[in-house]
Formats: structure tokens, sequence, C-alpha cells
């Protein structure tokens, strides 16, 4: 990993989208003028509507090139727009959008012209588009604090790696990098792993264990996948963070714990507070920094630097044939569902092979048999928990999109109404469901 980030190239302008949203129905006629911008009740939204059918975190708009990106959070009462619900959506100007009791307007505004951040390596992290840039540029920043922060990001985007860098290049360096992987813990075991435990403290417990919070001393605590932290687990840690103090299980002396926290998850954690699996102080308490680690098929700009990386990793050169022009259109072609991962795996695959595995079309394979629940049940004995849940999630993902086909043909804009996604969202399912 380097030690310095590099900016070998002078800063250039590039136009940055704007919209600008404006309360016209049932609040106190608030506007937004941006890029980007959250809209709810809480504190920290950057459209903060007070209205009790307003969710503290209802949807995030952004700016997008054919109109504004509408992405409800998780919201109570939905985004609607000419009685259709929006769950992921580009609008055109002009759109009202109805958020519960309030009525919002959303139109383009002329581009502002920014200048692009020149800094295209960080760490093992590397960038050729604004998006990437920007967070790089970002994350640089971060790494100077000892500030909580919380990376999302889908499933094989780079999350731990982004917060190997913030500890990095951070003062914390020196320091150890402990990982917890919070989807694979459940109960006790939990409270275990992050606090550790005295001997006798309950059944199992022959040894004294210590936990991530203290083996994490002087260094930096990665709290991975945190969307899935038992709710009964939430207030010990956030006591644990506000007092940076706590006891092992079964112990009585409080030990000090002297860490920079850095939480991660797959999907937005303001969904979660919305629907109650998230408490609001402790999103509050790791999210001074907010990172968003953007899916692979949103930053195809950064694909030639990434392969060429992969390959120098590998001991192959930048004229190595994967760097042909035709070579990288056709991995640009692909959708990407496993990320950064699965574009490494691809590569790594390819050098061992000698070839580049053809995509396949997706959209014309058969789709598989969809599990049935007893022989998933039957599936799942005696399995790790983490491995038990992937089974879970991606049996009832084939067997809703198998349903879904069979409710709406092959008629793709029914289907995508019926699911409530979005044409290319659902597309990307399907594509996944089809290419196990």
């Amino acid at each position: 990993m380097t030690d310095s980030p590099r900016a070998p190239i002078d800063a250039l302008m590039i136009a940055v989208p704007r919209f600008r949203a404006e309360v016209v129905r049932g609040a106190s006629l608030p506007a937004f003028v941006g890029a980007r911008a959250v809209v709810g009740s809480a504190a920290d939204c950057e459209l903060r509507i007070e209205e009790r059918t307003v969710s503290r975190y209802h949807a995030e708009l952004s700016a997008a090139p054919q109109g504004i990106r509408v992405r409800d959070l998780g919201s109570t009462n939905g985004v609607v727009s000419e009685g259709v619900r929006l769950v992921d959506a580009v609008v055109p100007a002009g759109t009202l959008l109805e958020l519960g009791d309030v009525a919002l307007r959303v139109d383009d505004t002329s581009a502002d012209r920014e200048p692009l951040p020149s800094m295209d390596q960080l760490g093992d992290l590397v960038a050729q588009g604004a998006t990437m840039r920007r967070l790089l540029d970002r994350a640089a920043r971060a790494a100077q604090s000892d500030a909580s922060a919380w990376i999302v990001g889908e499933p094989g985007s780079g999350k731990e790696l982004v917060a190997r860098t913030l500890h990095a290049l951070g003062p914390r360096a020196q320091g150890p990098f402990v990982v917890v992987d919070c989807g694979a813990l459940w109960g006790g075991l939990v409270q275990s792993e992050l606090f550790g435990h005295e001997r006798g403290a309950f059944t199992d417990a022959i040894d004294r264990r210590i936990g991530a919070f203290e083996r994490a001393r002087g260094g930096t605590l990665f709290l991975d996948d945190l969307g899935a932290l038992p709710a009964e687990v939430q207030p010990t840690l956030l006591g644990a963070l506000e007092r940076r103090r706590g006891r092992r299980l079964g112990g009585r002396d409080e030990i000090d714990y002297d860490v920079r926290v850095i939480a991660s998850a797959q999907r937005d954690p303001r969904r979660d507070v919305n629907e109650g699996r998230l408490r609001l102080d402790l999103y509050y308490r790791l999210a001074v920094v907010r990172l968003e680690v953007p899916p692979l098929r949103e930053r195809l700009d950064d694909l030639p630097a990434l392969v060429e990386r992969f390959l120098r990793d590998a001991g192959h050169g930048p004229s190595h044939p994967l760097m042909r022009p035709e070579r990288l259109a056709a991995l640009e072609s692909r959708d990407w569902p496993g990320n950064v991962r699965e574009l490494r795996n691809a590569i790594e695959s390819a050098l061992a092979l000698e070839e580049l595995a053809e995509d396949h079309d997706t959209d014309t394979a058969p789709p598989a048999e969809p599990m049935t629940a007893a022989a998933l049940l039957e599936s799942l004995a005696e399995r790790p928990y983490k491995e038990a849940r992937a089974m879970f999630a991606r049996a009832f993902e084939e067997a809703y999109v198998a349903d879904l086909e069979r409710r709406a043909g092959d008629n793709v804009s029914r289907a995508a109404r019926l699911a409530g996604l979005d044409r290319s969202q659902l597309r990307q399912i399907r594509a996944r469901v089809r290419g196990r």
C-alpha cells in the first residue's frame, strides 16, 4: 500500500447537474437546490420536512443524466407519482412527488462547473471517473481524523478496502486493524466477540476471551455488516461508544476502549432507522463521516484502471492482452452484480485459464428451477449461520423472480411495476438469478 495519495494530472472542470426540489403542498414550503439531498423529518436531512406523514429519512433525490433519481429509503408512506409508488426510479423535470400528505415538485436547473478531483489513487484504491475521485477525496480527508465512519456499499464494492485505507493513512496506522463480521454472529456471541467474556460467564465460557474492542486498542475496529447487529446488542454498543469504556461479560472491572470505529452496511442504514432495526442515536454516533462506495456498474470509467491494477498484482504489465480495447469493452458491457470482487475473480480466472470467459446472454438463458421450501430447510441443516443466510436469500430471490415472471409473462414493464422496481433494477436481479 502506498504511503501517500497520488495526483498525476491537473484538475479539470466538469459539469455537475443540479436539481431543484420544492414543497408545494402540506408543509412550510422549504426548497433545495443541489446535486443530492435526503428528504425527511430528521435533523440532518438536506431537505427537512417536519410533518407527521414524512419519515425520518423518507427519500434520496439526486441529479441524473435523464432527470432526477428518486430512491425511497424504506419510508412508511412511500413516494408516489401519478398513483405509482416509486422505489428507485428516474423521473423527468416537473414531476410532482407525494410523500404522505406532502407534495414535492422536482425540476432541473443549470449544471454548475466544478473542478474534477485530481486524486486517482489513495492507498490501494484507484479511480478515473468523477464519482470515485470524489470518494477518494473525501476518504483522504476522513483518514486524517479519528471520527467514527460509516461506509455503505453493495457486496463486493470494496467497503473493507476503504476502511483499511482510512486506517493505513490515519493517525492510528501503527495500531491493529480488527474486523468483526456482525452478519456471522448472533445473540450472546455478538457481545462476547465485541466485549469479551470471563471464564464461567455462560455455559460454554471455559476460558477468558478478549473482545474486539480490547484487541483493537490503539487502532481501528471495523464492524462489517453492522446492519445485521441484533437490536438487543445495540444499546450496549452505543454505551461503549459514548463512554469509551465497557466490561467483559461476567466481569466487574471496566476497560478503556481506545479505538476508532468504522462500520459498514450493504444497504442504506437510514432504511434500518425507518424500519426500527437500527437505533437513530447509534446511527448518529457512527455516521460522523459517511462514505458511499458506488457499485461497479456506476463507475465503469474506473474499470481499465482496476484491470491494470489486478494485472500488476499478478505480475503482468499494461501491455497484457486483457488491456486491449476490445477486451475492456467486453468487460464494460457486463452488469457485474458482484462488483469489484467479481471483476478481480474474472481477471484471476482469465489469467489462470489464459482466456477470458465469455459473458453469457443472461436475458435468454433459461432460469434455474427455484428450490422448494422443504429442500431449502434440509440444505440449511448444520451449515454456518452466514452461509445459511446467504443460501436462504438466494433461494428467496430465485423463487420471487420465477413467480414474478409467471404473473407478468413477457412484459418487463408490468413485472417491474408488480415488484416496485424500475426496469434496470429488475434486469440486474434477473441476470443475477439466471447466472447462478
